[in-house]
């Protein structure tokens, strides 16, 4: 059994950062993808904007660490949005209210 595979790219500007996930976001990958933002939030990143070009397939794991990571941010007066989603990860968005995310 092969394991899913994430890759997480952070590139900071300022106080603005893009993440860039690239693989599968599921059970097994979303605490990694928690942990790339809360660190940003942790680092002082006020704007969070995720690319989600690469990322093949997400579950409903995906939705759940993005809301919550959008209200921690929001209670630390930062942002966070999604781009470029997969249509099947976009209808999975608009499915669990998380398409809010999206700009």
């Amino acid at each position: 059994m092969t394991l899913p595979q994430l890759n997480i790219y952070r590139h900071d500007r300022g106080r603005r950062a893009l993440i860039t996930l690239a693989g599968e976001i599921d059970p097994a990958t979303a605490p990694q993808v928690r942990a790339a933002l809360e660190r940003c939030l942790h680092d002082g990143i006020t704007t969070i904007d995720v690319e989600l070009t690469t990322v093949g397939r997400c579950d409903n794991s995906g939705p759940r660490v993005f809301l919550d990571a959008s209200r921690h941010a929001a209670g630390s007066h930062a942002s966070l949005r999604l781009h470029h989603p997969s249509p099947q990860t976009t209808r999975l968005l608009a499915d669990t209210g998380s398409d809010l995310l999206l700009p």
